[in-house]
Order: C-alpha cells, then sequence, then structure tokens
C-alpha cells in the first residue's frame, strides 16, 4: 500500500473514532492490521500497524494504559465472546433496561447484548440456560471477534 492510502485510510479510521467517541478501534483486513489508541477523548490518538510492529505516537501523545488483565474465572464459569468485530450494547436504547443483569438466570435464546458491525445491529443469545455472573465491556464500547464479552455459569 502507497504512503498516501495509508494516510487516507487512516484518517477515515480516525474520523470514524471521533464520531462514535470509541477510545480504541482495530482492524483487519486484506490490507493488513491497525489499531489505533487514544489516551483520553483529548488526546492524540497512538497508531499500532502489524507491519510496524511498534507504536508510532501522534505528536504530543500520551501512552496507552496497559490492557486490563482477564479476571480470575470462579470454578464451572464460562466466557461468552464477541463473534465479530463492533460497538457493544448492553440494551436496545439508552434508555431502555439493560438486556441482562449480573446475578441474573436466563434461558437459552435469551438476548444477551448487540453488537453493532456497519450499522447493523447484531443481537448475541445465550446458546444454553445460565447466570450472567460478570459483564465484561461497558456500554458502547468498541470490541474485537473473539473478545470476552460475559461471565457465565450453566444453570
Amino acid at each position: 500500500m502507497n504512503g498516501s492510502r495509508i494516510l487516507t485510510r487512516l484518517k477515515a479510521l480516525y474520523d470514524f473514532m471521533s464520531q462514535h467517541g470509541l477510545e480504541t478501534l482495530e482492524v483487519e483486513d486484506l490490507e493488513g492490521h491497525v489499531r489505533l489508541v487514544r489516551a483520553s477523548p483529548q488526546a492524540p490518538v497512538q497508531i499500532v500497524t502489524a507491519a510496524h510492529a511498534a507504536a508510532i505516537p501522534a505528536a504530543g501523545a500520551a501512552h496507552a494504559a496497559p490492557a486490563p488483565q482477564a479476571p480470575a474465572l470462579p470454578p464451572g464459569a464460562l466466557m461468552i465472546k464477541a463473534p465479530m468485530m463492533g460497538i457493544f450494547y448492553r440494551a436496545s436504547s439508552p434508555s431502555s433496561p439493560p438486556y441482562v443483569k449480573e446475578g441474573e438466570n436466563i434461558q437459552a435464546g435469551h438476548v444477551l447484548c448487540m453488537v453493532e458491525a456497519m450499522k447493523v445491529f447484531n443481537e448475541i443469545k445465550a446458546e444454553f440456560p445460565c447466570k450472567v455472573l460478570t459483564t465484561l465491556v461497558e456500554n458502547g464500547k468498541a470490541v474485537k471477534s473473539g473478545q470476552d464479552l460475559f461471565v457465565v455459569q450453566r444453570a
């Protein structure tokens, strides 16, 4: 990919990130892997690409906080993972109650959350009866495919 295409792509990703108030955006496609990280809404974006495997901070960029460590799982606990990359939503609208609450027992087929990908809202449903122990992602945050969303225990 030539330099001007890279800059055009990065600008488009940065604009998307700014429009949606995202702190992190990760994209992997045939052209490569790019991860944009903003330490705070006012801070410049830090760019990490697979080609360089090192951070290229924008002028005056602050260092990003280290990634949170996975929680220790109670015996018998399972993770429900994001099936795709997108924006995680706990409820159908900001004024609606969350689909599930911690400590709640749910049946197979119950909607756990939504992941918005390319303007399409995808319902993520429980595949088995379970008790929701922990929600691992904040509402409105970007998730990547395979990222842990919930800690549950089979009912």
